[in-house]
C-alpha cells in the first residue's frame, strides 16, 4: 500500500458529480486534491461552493495542455460525452504515467481501457492506467442480470427511473423541476448510451426504457428475466447471494428496493424477486445513486484499486 499522498486534480468539478467527488477526496486519508477545474466558476474558492472542503484552492478554467502541465498523480474527467480524448491526448503527450479517470462514455467501449466495475470487473485489473467509469443505469443493470445471465432465454427487458440530477446541469426538460412536477418522463426509449453499454459489457442484447422523475438523486431499475429453465425464489436469491457475498456497496434485500433507501448512501441495493409461477420469469429490483455508486463512489473505488490503496478508503460503507 501506498504511503504517500497523491494528487488528484479533476476536470469538470463544477457539476453534481464533480462535487461529490470532491467531498470524498476531501475524506481521503491518501489523497490531495490539487486543481479543480470549471469555466463557469473559475477564480471563485471551491470552499465557497462544496462545505467538505475548507482550504484555499479555486477553481480555474484549464485547456488540456494546462491540465497536463500540472504533473499530479491522477486526473478525473467529469465531463459531458464527447469532451475527453483532447484531455487524454494532452496527458499521453505530456505525462503518459497519469492515472485518468474518464467518467463520460466516451471510452466504455475501448478494449485498452480498464472498465471499472470493481464488483464485476475487479479481477481484471492488471495495473492500467486508463479506467473508463460505468454508466449509472448500466452498473445497476449489470449487477442485476449477472447472477442469471448464463440462464437467459431472452433479452432483459429494463424499465428505468431517476432523478433530474442524472440530467447534470446544463438546462433541459429533463432537469426542469417544474416541468417535472407530477410528471414522469419517458426519453431515449431505444438506444439509450447505457443501453448500448450493458448490451456491450455483459455480451447480450438488452432493451431498456429510461424515465425522469421528480426528485433529485437515485435511480430505481425493475429489470424482467425470462429464463431458458425454472428457478424458485430460493435458488434465485441464492444465486444473488453467492454473487454479492462480501461486497459492501451491493447489498441484496429480500423485499424491492426504494431510491430514498439508497440516496446520498454510496451503495446498490437489489431485491424482490419475483418469480412467476411457471418459474421462468424473473423480476429484480436494482437501485443506488447514480452521483455515488453510479459515478463519484465508483470513481472512488476505482483510484483506490490503482493506487494501491484500500478499495473503501474514504467510502461510507452503510
Amino acid at each position: 500500500m501506498n504511503a504517500h499522498i497523491s494528487t488528484i486534480g479533476i476536470v469538470g468539478a463544477r457539476g453534481y458529480t464533480g462535487a461529490e467527488l470532491i467531498r470524498l477526496i476531501a475524506a481521503h486519508p491518501a489523497l490531495e486534491l490539487a486543481f479543480v477545474s470549471s469555466r463557469e466558476l473559475d477564480g471563485q474558492l471551491l470552499a465557497a461552493h462544496n462545505d467538505a472542503y475548507s482550504g484555499g484552492l479555486r477553481y480555474e478554467s484549464l485547456d488540456p495542455a494546462a491540465v497536463a502541465a500540472r504533473q499530479v498523480d491522477g486526473v478525473i474527467l467529469a465531463l459531458p460525452n464527447g469532451k475527453a480524448v483532447p484531455f487524454v491526448t494532452a496527458l499521453a503527450e505530456r505525462k503518459p504515467e497519469t492515472l485518468i479517470v474518464d467518467l463520460s462514455a466516451d471510452h466504455r467501449f475501448d478494449s485498452e481501457w480498464y472498465y471499472g466495475l470493481p464488483e464485476l470487473t475487479r479481477a481484471s485489473y492488471r495495473g492500467q492506467l486508463r479506467i473508463s467509469n460505468p454508466g449509472c443505469y448500466a452498473t445497476a443493470i449489470e449487477l442485476g442480470v449477472t447472477p442469471l445471465k448464463d440462464l437467459l432465454a431472452a433479452p432483459p427487458v429494463c424499465f428505468g427511473v431517476s432523478g433530474y440530477s442524472g440530467a447534470g446541469t446544463t438546462p433541459s426538460d429533463k432537469n426542469d423541476p417544474e416541468k417535472l412536477r407530477g410528471n414522469l418522463m419517458p426519453y431515449a426509449l431505444t438506444g439509450h448510451v447505457h443501453e448500448r453499454e450493458a448490451s456491450f459489457r455483459l455480451g447480450i442484447p438488452v432493451e431498456f426504457m429510461p424515465h425522469v422523475a421528480s426528485y433529485f438523486r437515485g435511480l430505481t431499475v425493475t429489470i424482467n428475466l425470462y429464463l431458458a429453465r425454472a428457478l424458485k425464489r430460493d435458488e434465485v436469491l441464492a444465486r444473488f447471494r453467492a454473487a454479492y457475498a462480501g461486497e459492501p456497496l451491493v447489498k441484496v434485500v429480500d423485499e424491492p428496493p426504494w431510491v430514498s433507501g439508497v440516496a446520498g448512501r454510496q451503495h446498490a441495493e437489489i431485491g424482490g424477486f419475483a418469480v412467476a409461477a411457471d418459474g421462468r420469469r424473473v423480476v429484480i429490483v436494482a437501485t443506488l445513486d447514480n452521483l455515488l455508486k453510479g459515478a463519484a463512489t465508483q470513481a472512488m473505488q476505482n483510484i483506490n484499486i490503482a493506487f494501491g490503496l484500500d478499495e473503501y478508503a474514504a467510502i461510507s460503507l452503510y
